[in-house]
């Protein structure tokens, strides 16, 4: 595979792109994507923003929910916010490589609904990606059926059929990776000379 960028979608997908960045030697960056929050249920989500500012909505949920400009307007802000609060954190004000013309393997820990994918997806092709591949260790059926169109690889190594479906379902091992792990996973991508855009 020629020189293709590694794209992390964090935290669950930070350790999978390193494993990926170091095996094909090539640069990794976060592609950091926020859901929307329901204004009155901050667990769920009504769409989601990506690092490069793109917004992408669920307008059927935003029509069921009866949400008005000012909410989406707002959860817009604190999503953007809380974009920029990661990419300080996690990358001290790195930016992303050039992807136009590039190949970008997009990686998570797994694929639930699949919708935050989507939006990495949608924001690597606004950027004019080549080509793009998402690789990933598990995920739905539901998920992985929506995505093959939109790609141009999509693999998957372990293909759940059951719903709900959550990620952690398909790990022997699971917790939630905190920032301090975050941190020190780019760290060692940082001593490899593996971590795109530091400054």
């Amino acid at each position: 595979m020629e020189h293709p960028l590694i794209c992390a979608i964090p935290a669950g997908g930070v350790p999978v792109a390193l494993e990926l960045a170091e095996r094909f030697r090539a640069p990794l960056f976060l592609g950091i994507v926020r859901k929307l929050k329901v204004p009155w249920n901050p667990e769920a989500g009504f769409g989601s923003m990506t690092w490069n500012g793109k917004i992408y909505l669920n307008q059927e949920l935003v029509r069921i929910l009866s949400l008005t400009d000012d909410e989406i307007r707002l959860a817009v802000a604190e999503g953007h916010r809380s974009i920029r609060e990661r990419i300080e954190m996690y990358t001290g004000r790195g930016s992303i490589p050039p992807v136009a013309g590039r190949m970008v393997i997009i990686t998570d820990d797994g694929l639930a609904s699949g919708y935050s994918m989507l939006a990495a997806v949608e924001a690597l092709r606004a950027e004019s990606s080549e080509r793009i591949i998402i690789a990933v260790p598990t995920g739905s059926s539901g998920a992985v059926a929506v995505l093959p169109g939109l790609v141009d690889t999509l693999i998957c190594l372990n293909l759940r059929d059951h719903t709900p479906f959550a990620v952690a379902e398909a790990y022997e091992n699971w917790y939630d990776l905190d920032d301090e792990e975050v941190i020190r996973l780019l760290n060692r991508a940082r001593k490899d000379r593996l971590f795109y855009g530091i400054t």
